[in-house]
């Protein structure tokens, strides 16, 4: 095998194909892979391994059955080959694999009771596109130990048009994922199929002819340099990671500090994304998936184009993940990093001297796009030269669609297209961020603006302040954003003091989000309990990697989040993951049809006391243009 050059590097090909040997040698030939990732080194492994030497490599995989009906988990070593684990799942199922989807499409188009729906309708079954929809868990369904997939119909204007122009309503299917059997077809209500045709590419359309080039150059070459996967700019390093999973995922992120690289955050990666939607006719109260945990992100990832997914001069990570029937994908330029000029750093113009002094904003950007069904989603994080970390989700793609009875104001949606309607729904992230704050004993504080009441203390009624709580242990953690009174979460090692001899920190900052609104009694909240909180802190368990629990498929819930902070751990001053769900909240316009402009939601992590003063005071000045001197120093 290659040998990686790091322990957190991820599986190289040779390892992907050798964990398939030693699977196979196992289990059999018949089985299927669902994941195969490294099992990330203990951190006092990493703070103890010498760099040049050889590092255990140890491969986590999940595997389907088939003949057994039965998903595996197992560990395998890769020097050796040998099986450290190898359990039986029982009635947790894996996420759906793409090639599933492909088999739902495949059965159900050849069910009788599917093409004379088809037929009823005038629709021509080669035409008919089938969206696989996670089954989740719902009252009424029979399919304990089974692997099963609904799916909902559209009609193609064209083999190669836009499906979700022509929603073929009321018609579903249900599908054993291990057997290939259709469980039923139901056919709920017959509604006139729209004619539109929902096309939204160039051809045919008039373009804009007043738009000139923007050339973005960097004749000296960019300012980050990349060793393997380590990455360096500016003063900050971090290295790159990737999952079948979560796609991107940065370890080992710090910045350096007066001759050191003082850590921040040993593992970050959005390990979660549920969607649910709001209308509860037809079978579409099913449509609940999550986008993480019930497909794979990290395999359902975008070969990104430079001049159009990135811009300016890139470097570009491949990913390799290997498909259901052992051979190895490589998905090139999975991965795009580069800088951007972001306008304004800092400045100040002193009106006695008519003296001023700028600094332009530069920002690293690391990225990666994946489309899943109708929906694509790029993943954005940014770092900055003040020492602020960004997060930001840009999604894009197709609405979902459904047919609406003619003449009818969709209650649950929004027309976007005469007859197709756009239900409302939401996109729930979690931000897994794995805390080592100047060393690994941190705490967090919640941290309120309030009224000072009027009084002696506060006379002129003028009065308002910070008040910090501390976060004892994870049942306290849980909460909500609350914009009105400011309150961000602040993170600390108070083992760290800074030159003010106070605690050196970084701060969550919220940005856009929204509550939860399916009841909290239903189904969903049971499965997706991390969405009913915005923040919550966990102590430190490496097998506690995933918002809604490792497997969500088919789960009735409650697992993840809100189980585990149940055992009120300490996390005060202890190893500390912070955890932050943030919503973007869709009821879909017409001008999201039929293509839909970007929407975009996130967060930052802010220094708050990491550093004695502005970080970025060393920044040089740029050049002045013609005529003008506010930059020089």
């Amino acid at each position: 095998m290659t040998a990686p050059t790091h322990p957190l590097d991820p599986l190289s090909p040779d390892e992907l194909e050798a964990a398939i040997a030693a699977a196979r040698a196992h289990g059999g030939d018949q089985l299927r892979f669902v994941t195969i990732t490294l099992k990330e080194p203990a951190k006092a492994a990493l703070a103890a391994w010498p760099d040049g030497a050889a590092a255990e490599r140890v491969a986590e995989l999940v595997l389907l059955d088939p003949e057994a009906r039965r998903g595996v988990e197992a560990e395998i070593d890769l020097a050796t080959g040998a099986v450290h684990r190898w359990d039986d799942l029982g009635d947790r199922q894996p996420a759906i694999i793409p090639e599933e989807y492909e088999e739902v499409e495949r059965r159900l188009k050849a069910d009788p009771r599917f093409q004379e729906a088809m037929a009823k309708r005038g629709v021509p079954i080669d035409l008919v596109a089938i969206d696989p929809v996670m089954p989740a868990h719902w009252p009424g369904d029979d399919f304990e130990g089974r692997r099963v997939c609904r799916a909902f119909a559209w009609m193609l204007p064209s083999p190669d048009g836009n499906q979700y122009a022509r929603p073929i309503e009321g018609v579903t299917g249900m599908v054993d994922l291990h057997t290939g059997e259709v469980l039923y077809v139901h056919d709920l209500v017959e509604l006139p199929v729209p004619q539109g045709d929902g096309d939204f590419r160039a051809a045919g359309r008039t373009m804009r002819t007043d738009l000139k080039p923007i050339e973005i150059t960097q004749p000296e070459g960019a300012s980050f340099t990349v060793e393997g996967n380590l990455v360096r700019w500016q003063k900050w390093s971090f290295r790159i990671g990737w999952t079948a999973r979560e796609g991107l995922v940065l370890h080992q992120l710090g910045y350096e500090d007066g001759g050191r690289t003082r850590s921040i955050l040993h593992r970050a990666s959005i390990c979660e994304m549920a969607v649910p939607y709001g209308d509860p006719r037809y079978e579409r109260h099913t449509q609940t998936p999550f986008d993480i945990g019930e497909n794979l992100i990290g395999m359902l990832a975008n070969s990104l184009t430079l001049g159009c997914d990135c811009l300016g001069l890139i470097h570009y990570f491949d990913a390799h993940v290997a498909r259901h029937d052992g051979t190895i994908a490589t998905i090139e330029n999975a991965v795009c990093m580069h800088e951007e000029d972001y306008g304004i750093l800092w400045k100040h113009w002193d009106w006695r001297t008519d003296h001023t002094e700028v600094r332009r904003s530069r920002r690293l950007v690391v990225s990666f796009i994946a489309s899943i069904g109708n929906y694509d989603y790029g993943f954005f994080w940014y770092l900055y030269q003040d020492g602020t970390i960004q997060h930001e989700v840009k999604a894009t793609g197709i609405v979902h669609t459904r047919g609406a009875t003619p003449g009818e104001t969709p209650p649950y949606g929004q027309l976007v297209a005469p007859g197709v309607d756009a239900p409302i729904h939401q996109h729930f992230f979690s931000a897994r961020l794995d805390f080592d704050l100047d060393g690994t004993r941190n705490a967090v504080y919640r941290v309120d603006t309030e009224t000072v009441p009027m009084g002696p203390e506060n006379p002129y009624g003028n009065a308002f302040r910070p008040v910090r709580t501390l976060l004892e242990n994870e049942a306290d953690s849980p909460d909500l954003i609350d914009p009105l009174h400011g309150r961000y979460w602040l993170v600390v090692n108070r083992e760290r003091l800074n030159g003010l001899r106070e605690p050196v920190g970084f701060k969550l900052m919220p940005g856009d989000n929204v509550a939860a609104l399916c009841h909290p009694d239903s189904p969903f909240a049971r499965r997706a309990g991390f969405t009913y909180n915005h923040f919550w802190a966990t102590r430190y368990d490496p097998r506690e990697r995933y918002a809604a629990g490792d497997y969500p498929n088919q789960s009735p819930g409650p697992d993840g989040l809100p189980r585990w902070v149940e055992q009120r751990r300490p996390i005060a001053d202890e190893d500390l993951v912070v955890w932050y769900t943030f919503g973007l909240h869709h009821l879909p316009r017409p001008e999201d049809w039929p293509v839909m402009p970007v929407a975009t939601i996130g967060f930052m992590l802010k220094p708050n006391g990491f550093f004695d003063e502005n970080p970025a005071l060393d920044v040089p000045p740029t050049e002045p243009g013609a005529g003008h001197s506010c930059c020089h120093a």
